[in-house]
């Protein structure tokens, strides 16, 4: 899909999509005047390759709820703000916007961002200090933590839970000697040992975990070292470029292996586009299958993810993969929380998150369900969530469109 650049990056410049009232000098003021809800979202927009298209798909589905949102009555009678900053893809520009907006006397009552999980492990720090409920689509090893960050949900499905899901396709197609190759990031760290333990808890003969430097242009070493150990099926984790030379460093090898690629692998533009933009319709993805969720995937039949693709369409072009929407879900669920709190007070909203009622009453489209509770902040949303599908064109972020 061509992507109206010029028209795409005005649209997600810094925007206000609604305000009423006169913002106070922070959240507590502008609730109690009955002010604006903000919502401060950063996303690698000016980033290199994927991470930008997907940054762009995560903030166009945060405007595109927002608006949605506003025309049911905002959040606890608010209407919701948008905010939408450029990290470029850095923690530190991150952290460096985020202080700013607190700064600015014109405090953030949400807080969303566009991944990677470097983004998520700089910027939870901050907004626990400052008390600031967020949702998170860059999963690390504590982020779900309540105990540790309170106010944080994670929209996207952890590690140990994408681990178990794929663990359980392994084990449903009776693949066994099962290798994992990730990389050197926050969450493949996480995943790859998370891989491994699902496999074992699954019954699955596991042959190791290799992982990778992310800056890394070879990836024969470590993928020859898992051929020697008799890897009969291979999982994936790679994000971006470092996909493409994991592909070639497997073809340099004449390696023919079924893969399985976890979330990173789905949301990688490569998978979708044919030679020489792309490696669809190549050797080298004819053993590939994706994880991904079950919204990124084509379902005439599925109203809640047609309207948010409807919804999506309304602002602009859809850049990527809807792997990356997640924060379509976040202002539904909170303004279900609102709802059952009669507060948009960040601790009140948490706590009503933890209600299985309220998750259950919002209207989500991204995920088909969520399951926080007050010992987890994770997603949890079920193998119905997810689907295992081969690369195809994307359409309007989906895959598996006879359109395409």
């Amino acid at each position: 899909m061509r992507i109206r650049s010029s028209a795409l990056t005005a649209a997600l410049a810094v925007t206000a999509l609604a305000v009423t009232g006169c913002a106070g000098s922070g959240a507590s003021e502008a609730d109690a005047a009955g002010g604006p809800y903000r919502v401060f979202v950063t996303g690698g927009i000016s980033a290199q390759g994927s991470l930008a298209a997907n940054a762009q798909t995560s903030v166009l589905a945060a405007k595109a709820s927002a608006e949605a949102v506003n025309r049911a009555g905002g959040v606890g009678g608010r209407q919701v703000e948008i905010t939408v900053v450029d990290d470029a893809g850095d923690a530190t520009n991150a952290v460096s916007k985020l202080r700013e907006a607190i700064a600015s006397g014109k405090k953030p009552d949400l807080f969303l961002n566009s991944g990677p999980s470097t983004i998520t492990t700089a910027t939870l720090p901050i907004l626990a200090q400052n008390k600031i409920l967020s949702f998170n689509i860059g999963p690390t090893e504590d982020s779900a933590n309540p105990e540790k960050y309170p106010l944080n949900f994670d929209l996207a499905s952890g590690p140990a839970e994408n681990a178990e899901t794929i663990a359980r396709y392994i084990k449903g197609k009776g693949y066994q000697s099962v290798g994992v190759v990730h990389s050197s990031s926050a969450y493949g760290e996480v995943f790859g040992q998370a891989m491994e333990d699902a496999l074992s808890g699954a019954g699955v003969t596991g042959t190791g975990s290799e992982e990778y430097d992310s800056a890394a242009l070879d990836m024969t070493a470590q993928l020859q070292s898992l051929k020697n150990r008799g890897t009969q099926a291979l999982v994936v984790d790679a994000y971006g470029a470092p996909l493409g030379y994991l592909l070639t460093s497997l073809q340099r090898l004449d390696w023919n292996i079924p893969l399985i690629g976890n979330t990173s692998v789905a949301g990688t533009s490569l998978v979708s586009k044919p030679a020489p933009d792309g490696v669809l319709g190549t050797p080298a993805t004819a053993n590939l299958v994706m994880h991904v969720m079950s919204s990124t995937v084509y379902d005439a039949q599925d109203t809640a993810v047609n309207t948010m693709v409807d919804n999506m369409k309304a602002m602009g072009d859809i850049p990527s993969t809807l792997i990356l929407a997640d924060n379509y879900d976040a202002l539904p669920l909170v303004a279900a929380a609102a709802n059952k709190a009669g507060s948009s007070d960040p601790e009140a909203l948490a706590d009503a998150l933890e209600n299985q009622d309220v998750l259950d009453s919002a209207e989500t489209a991204f995920s088909p369900s969520y399951h926080f509770t007050a010992e987890s902040h994770a997603s949890k949303p079920g193998d119905e969530a997810y689907k295992f599908v081969p690369p195809s064109p994307l359409l309007d972020g989906q895959y598996g469109n006879p359109s395409a």
